[in-house]
């Protein structure tokens, strides 16, 4: 099966620029796209310097969305938001008092990639900080999600003058002898060549997404872990153990999970009743379509109180196959096992709802995605979630996605009021959605 390739460079144009990011970019696309890849054949996408986050975000769903191995080389620099303090990679446009709106938020990377799996799903990354996103990684890590593998290393900002991604050009550099060796190996060789480069960096080496260092930083780095204890992230394990397992109780990886990617975070929008003529509504980037997938794989089986292979893997080989409703069910079992286990308003509960509101989405059901994604937002604020958290956000502009393909107009109409509702508390990040809704009603109220 052809793999998938995205080569992502960006960094500021101008003061704030940390690394000559794109710089990097020929050198990678000299290494021939199934090297890349490390399949047969490949797909390469390469994004040099982009403006938008919402056109990175696209290439990335799509690249997501793509059956085959996936992986994805990175080259920029983080910063930190001033209203939330979250990690942002930084584009072109970026300046210091604009990371909210002008780059790529971190958790838009993760929650792309949160249903595929670290067998088939790799990130390669050479990133630099500034001196704030500095002290929160290494204080907190960076989460890339229980099912992604991770290699590279952050730096911190550089003394004097522009940095140069050394890492990255070392990795493209050995990929150029036109062999991939398994990415573990491949990074220990590019750390070989390049220590005095990369001391004092954080190293990621992680094959289920932690991103903690693997046995800490390089020499002279700042001493200590780079999460203390007690202060793991959701869904994340500590180096050695099984990511996942222990913060939330969640299954861990088993099977590869082909075939399925996360739904749009800030997707497009407007109920299907009425999307043309609002730019909102614009579906030619939905990569999705209504195939869930090419070969029926295995069948759903009971969930077990320890499940090991992954149910996730058998889920989605029962989505592939055409088996919804097979799946569904197996999903609604493990929530109610959670539920038993852990209450309603558990994270690994709520996890499994979400599981559910996809399911719907990729067996066409808009009206039961939307619903169940609204019902997400609730239960997590009725928990005491802040409207501003990532997961809040992201099951509220899930929600607001799948009202747009709602074709009844009467469901559209009852969904877009709780929606509206919902959107005077949790506004999102993406500027006019409050209004989108609104206006999207108006028109549905007043047609006959």
């Amino acid at each position: 099966m052809p793999g998938t390739v995205l080569l992502l460079a960006a960094s500021p144009v101008g003061r704030g620029r940390l690394v000559d990011a794109a710089g990097v970019l020929p050198v990678l696309a000299a290494v021939a796209p199934a090297v890349l890849s490390g399949a047969d054949t490949a797909n390469v996408v390469e994004l040099a310097d982009p403006l938008e986050p919402q056109a990175v975000l696209t290439r990335l769903r799509a690249a997501a969305a793509a059956p085959g191995p996936l992986t994805v080389y990175l080259t920029g620099q983080l910063h930190l938001d001033r209203r939330q303090h979250r990690p942002h990679l930084a584009l072109a446009r970026t300046t210091a008092a604009t990371v909210r709106y002008t780059a790529l938020p971190w958790h838009w990377i993760r929650e792309e990639l949160r249903l595929r799996s670290a067998a088939d799903t790799a990130l390669v990354v050479d990133l630099h900080a500034d001196t704030e996103a500095w002290k929160h990684i290494t204080e907190h890590g960076l989460d890339c999600g229980p099912y992604t593998a991770v290699y590279g290393r952050v730096a911190p900002p550089a003394r004097r003058g522009l940095a140069e991604p050394a890492y990255m050009k070392t990795v493209a550099t050995l990929l150029r002898s036109g062999h991939r060796p398994p990415l573990g190996a491949l990074h220990e060789q590019a750390l070989g060549r390049i220590p005095e480069e990369t001391r004092g960096n954080l190293l990621l080496a992680h094959a289920g997404g932690w991103t903690a260092p693997a046995g800490g930083t390089a020499p002279a780095a700042p001493a200590g872990p780079a999460v203390p204890l007690g202060t793991v992230p959701l869904g994340a394990g500590p180096a050695g153990g099984v990511p996942g397992a222990a913060a939330t109780g969640l299954p861990a990886p088993g099977f590869p999970v082909p075939g399925l990617s996360a739904p749009e975070p800030p997707a497009p929008w407007g109920p299907a009743a009425d999307r043309s003529g609002d730019h909102f509504a614009d579906r030619s980037s939905d990569p999705f379509g209504d195939r869930p997938g090419e070969s029926p794989g295995r069948q759903p089986a009971d969930p077990d109180p320890n499940p090991d292979p992954d149910p996730h893997a058998a889920i989605s080989a029962a989505v592939r196959g055409g088996l919804h409703q097979e799946a569904d069910g197996l999903a609604a079992r493990y929530e109610e096992a959670a539920v038993r286990a852990h209450g309603a308003g558990s994270e690994q509960a709520l996890h499994w709802r979400e599981v559910r509101a996809d399911l719907a989405m990729f067996a066409g059901d808009p009206v039961r995605s939307c619903r169940a994604w609204l019902a997400v937002a609730e239960a997590r604020l009725a928990a005491g979630q802040p409207a501003d958290a990532p997961a809040v956000e992201a099951a509220v502009d899930r929600a607001h996605h799948q009202w747009g393909r709602v074709e009844d107009p009467a469901r559209a109409r009852e969904l877009g009021l709780a929606l509206a509702r919902l959107r005077l508390t949790v506004p999102g990040r993406r500027r006019g959605a409050l209004e989108n809704v609104q206006r999207q009603l108006g028109r549905l109220q007043a047609a006959p």
